[in-house]
């Protein structure tokens, strides 16, 4: 009997179960409700723009008066999420979710019309509002719902709705239209949009309906068919960040079959240099609307072009590791669909909502732990011990989505490590010290600014840490903010010597020979040498410094030393020139407002990583910098007392002797 190699006996019966999962629990597969999980819910229906945390933490004020502010985040489990959703979104009604407004006068459906093709049946969410001073029942499809005084909450409609025993005309949810076929074609897999005039994204029979950071809706491939109104439609196309976006409106014919053939250009060849970008976290299934096989993902990664992805297992809340299985099958393998220019393998997320989560490329089998401190367990061992397993399986370590709030570069650690239990990465001032950790990803989907400034504390502190990017998309979702978006949103790109294989690129980052960026192209360069590089100079010389970039997003270029800004320009080029008297480094970040091209709100970034200047032998390790990291490690033993669940004193004495030996590295490295 022959088997789809793209699914093995292993993974198929995984995916099985993860759909029972969602058809049991919904979106969230039964997972233990933490915050993210509550919010991964609310995701179905509120945009990132909408204030999901802010009105959960007023809700839980109102409902626990007696919880310390600091940790009402704690209780998001027992939130209304139905009020919560409706609150969140001040009252709009937007096409994803329609609302039935039930006041003391009767009821009405406010909504913005959604196409249904011909005759077609309508399924869509519905959301029960209520502003009457008495619970009011609903019944929907043959379902009773009650919906408290003043409350809300959200339905699924396939048929009818009556209120007070009297049927609610559902007119108002839909605009019928005749339907047409589209094909689109490129010549090569492509990253493809087709909406109609109210934004409404239509995709092949088959294919998720996902939408990006942007809320755009996209679908992979090339030469295919898909279902359209016979009404004026946009396509859109383009193919990942080294490509521009091209687009054109059609009418398709009702009843007949419209070709599109269009194609973008590109806008650079990073390969072509010798430079090869990847996205280091990303995974297949971590809860979510569809559970998505490795075929989805071959399609993602050869429509955006991304010549490395890592697909990574992980835990969300429990002991269950989504994944896992495909990890076990295909570990120390490149993925069936890798080619020379595009590599894919099964790594590992090991997370702790205590000291942080990390990813690891390029792991030969799969590790002994993946995770602790959840379901119950104790946040023991200490993440150092994971990150040796992982690097003796030849693993490429790196922090992931590391900071979740925006600070400044002078702001001490008192304010980056923020309050009781999170997933900030912790621990890696600890790990960095002591060798244990590669890179850090300065490009993520929270707080750029942020890490960036950790960062650069560590590197000015002497701390050989490469810059890298991890999106977390998680394939399994569709309308999830930057997680439902394509992985390569942002990458890390890498100059690899010779061939694309696992061990050259995950060698070329080690080495530091890194960018990280939302789009942009960046390049450095000092004395013609480029990020990674060591020069070893003497006390007085001068070095020149070039930076350039691509890409229509950027506004501004950057360069950076361990002192701060050193010069600043438009973008293109930018040069400086350097005196080097004590050892520093040397960085350029390129910046840039929103753009179409950026899939955050916040707009474009990039950031290299440095190169590094040392006068006569000694390497940079700038004072304040050191001193901010022992600050560091004094906060963090304290919240590891405070907040760490342990099963024994001892367990406890291993963070904190893990904390003491970095501390006299510090200690070693003042002047």
């Amino acid at each position: 009997m022959c088997h789809d190699p793209l699914l093995p006996p292993s993974v198929a019966a995984a995916l099985t179960d993860y759909r029972s999962l969602r058809d049991a629990h919904d979106v969230r597969w039964g997972e233990p409700p933490l915050s993210y999980v509550v919010q991964a819910w609310t995701t179905l229906y509120l945009r990132d723009d909408d204030d999901f945390w802010g009105t959960g933490l007023r809700q839980m004020a109102a409902r626990l008066p007696d919880v310390p502010e600091a940790e009402l985040e704690d209780h998001l489990d027992q939130a209304d999420l139905g009020r919560l959703v409706r609150d969140a979104m001040k009252g709009e009604t937007p096409i994803r979710l329609p609302a039935l407004r039930l006041t003391p006068d009767g009821c009405a459906v406010a909504a913005e019309p959604r196409v249904v093709l011909d005759e077609r049946p309508l399924r869509t969410a519905l959301l029960l509002d209520s502003s009457r001073d008495k619970p009011v029942t609903v019944v929907v499809d043959g379902t009773s719902y009650v919906v408290e005084p003043g409350g809300a909450r959200v339905v699924e409609v396939t048929g009818s709705v009556s209120v007070d025993g009297q049927p609610v005309d559902l007119s108002p949810l839909v605009r019928r239209v005749p339907a047409a076929m589209l094909r689109v074609r490129a010549g090569f897999p492509c990253r493809w949009g087709v909406t109609g005039r109210n934004g409404q994204g239509w995709y092949p029979e088959g294919a998720p309906p996902k939408l990006d950071g942007l809320r755009r809706p996209y679908f992979h491939g090339d030469d295919l068919v898909l279902d359209v109104p016979a009404e004026p439609i946009t396509v859109t196309v383009t193919r990942g960040m080294e490509y521009d976006t091209a687009s054109v409106v059609v009418t398709p014919e009702a009843g007949g079959e419209t070709l599109v053939e269009l194609a973008p250009s590109r806008l650079y060849d990073a390969a072509a240099r010798g430079w090869y970008g990847g996205d280091l976290h990303v995974h297949l299934n971590w809860m979510g609307e569809e559970p998505a096989a490795p075929a989805l993902a071959a399609a993602a990664q050869h429509g955006e072009d991304l010549h490395v992805l890592n697909l990574v297992a992980g835990n969300v809340a429990s002991e269950r590791v989504y994944d896992r299985e495909a990890l076990e099958h295909w570990a120390g393998r490149d993925l069936p669909w890798s080619d020379a220019g595009h590599l894919a393998r099964l790594g590992v997320e090991y997370r702790s909502d205590l000291l942080g989560h990390f990813t690891a490329f390029g792991i030969s089998r799969p590790p002994a732990r993946y995770h602790t401190g959840f379901a119950g367990a104790v946040d023991w061992p200490p993440n150092a011990v994971a990150l040796e397993e992982l690097r003796s399986l030849g693993g490429l370590t790196g922090y992931g989505h590391p900071f979740h709030f925006p600070f400044t570069d002078d702001d001490p650690p008192d304010v980056v490590l923020g309050r009781a239990r999170n997933c900030s990465a912790r621990e890696i001032v600890a790990d960095a010290a002591l060798g244990l950790i590669d890179t850090l990803d300065v490009l993520n989907h929270s707080s750029i600014s942020a890490t960036a400034a950790v960062y650069r504390r560590l590197v000015g502190a002497g701390n050989r840490l490469a810059v890298t990017a991890g999106t977390d998309a998680v394939l399994s979702f569709c309308r999830r903010g930057t997680a439902s978006g394509p992985p390569g949103w942002e990458r890390v790109y890498a100059r690899v010597d010779g061939p694309l294989t696992a061990g050259s690129y995950a060698e070329a980052v080690r080495l530091g020979r890194t960018f990280a960026t939302t789009g942009p192209w960046l390049e450095l360069t000092v004395n013609g040498h480029g990020p990674g590089d060591r020069l070893d100079l003497a006390p007085g010389a001068r070095v020149e410094i070039e930076v350039t970039s691509i890409g229509p997003e950027v506004t501004e270029l950057e360069i950076r030393t361990a002192d701060g800004v050193l010069a600043q320009g438009p973008p293109g080029r930018l040069a400086a020139t350097l005196e080097v008297t004590e050892p520093t480094y040397v960085v350029a970040v390129a910046t840039g407002g929103p753009h179409p091209r950026a899939m955050r709100g916040d707009g474009a970034y990039a950031h290299t990583s440095p190169v590094h200047l040392d006068v006569g032998g000694r390497p940079v390790a700038r004072e304040a910098d050191v001193r901010w990291c022992l600050a560091w490690l004094d906060r963090l033993a304290g919240l590891v007392r405070r907040f760490g669940v342990f099963d024994s004193p001892a367990q406890l004495d291993d963070h904190l002797r893990l904390y003491d030996r970095a501390r006299a590295v510090y200690t070693s490295r003042l002047p």
